[in-house]
């Protein structure tokens, strides 16, 4: 197939990009920069220049295309309802040039926390609740429409997410530090299986559902502090919850929060199984504690 991928050059992007090219897809990917048109060039595919509010560049690549795979979104927390519109709109507009064509669309989402009262979900967090939805409900006008819902830590070497931050704050702390009983709970994939599955979702996922990118479905985070502590040699350490915020900052919402889902049915259906080291196994490399 010949795919247009935002999000081309990203996180989880640049890992699926190489997955798509090595079973024989043909990649247009959306840059929005001359860096990333570079970095999709230096990977063999082709770059269509242009960013998320660019919708004559984005109606062109998905009119010129056998699918869409959409990972982009702008993450600029102070900004976040606003980048959410906007990822609702590349979505609106996605599902207008594919209506009726049966052709797939594929978009990242992530999971509703189990603290919000809707587990199982894999269309969240909640203020994208919203857009997973509508793209699903793409299927009902001949878009063979999937969500990706991919976990809080999609990890590897050269992540700079969540999990980099915490050893951030530990090592400025100098305590590793998890809230209270620390059993919450986080789910985690390597973005090398996360690439694998979106390639399996364009190829063959049915219309209309989602697919949990999961390969551990919740890790408690009292663990994932110890192995962040046993790197640095520090202590892990409980912080209550009412102190949570100064220490953590903004990320203490989350780090609070239990979330998960099932990958059970992905796995069946899709014949999807992850290979790539576990979350606890890659907290074990230097590449995460490298300043």
């Amino acid at each position: 197939m010949r795919l247009f991928v935002t999000g081309a050059s990203g996180w989880v992007g640049s890992a699926v990009v190489p997955e798509l090219v090595s079973a024989g897809h043909e990649v247009i990917g959306l840059a929005r920069s001359d860096v990333s048109a570079a970095a999709l060039t230096a990977a063999g595919v082709q770059a269509r220049r242009g960013d998320l509010q660019d919708q004559d560049s984005l109606r062109a690549g998905a009119a010129d295309a056998d699918g869409v795979i959409h990972l982009a979104f702008i993450h600029d927390f102070s900004k976040f309802e606003e980048n959410q519109r906007i990822d609702r709109g590349v979505v609106d507009l996605f599902g207008e040039v594919l209506e009726g064509s049966d052709r797939p669309l594929v978009i990242a989402s992530g999971l509703v926390p189990l603290d919000t009262g809707k587990p199982g979900s894999a269309a969240g967090p909640m203020i994208r609740h919203a857009t997973a939805a509508a793209a699903i409900q793409l299927a009902d006008r001949g878009v063979r429409s999937v969500v990706l819902g991919l976990p809080t830590t999609v990890h590897g070497e050269g992540d700079h997410g969540f999990i980099r931050r915490l050893v951030e704050i530990a090592r400025e702390k100098g305590v590793s530090g998890y809230i209270g009983d620390g059993a919450h709970t986080w789910p985690a994939t390597h973005r090398l299986d996360a690439a694998h599955l979106a390639r399996l979702a364009v190829e063959k996922a049915p219309a209309g559902i989602v697919v949990h990118a999961l390969a551990e479905p919740g890790i408690p985070t009292r663990e994932i502090a110890e192995a962040i502590a046993r790197e640095l040699d520090i202590p892990a350490v409980s912080i209550p919850s009412e102190n949570a915020a100064d220490h953590f900052g903004w990320l203490a919402a989350m780090w609070g929060t239990s979330i998960t889902g099932d990958s059970g049915p992905t796995r069946e259906l899709l014949g999807w199984e992850p290979t790539h080291p576990t979350l606890l196994e890659d907290l074990a490399q230097p590449y995460y504690f490298e300043s």
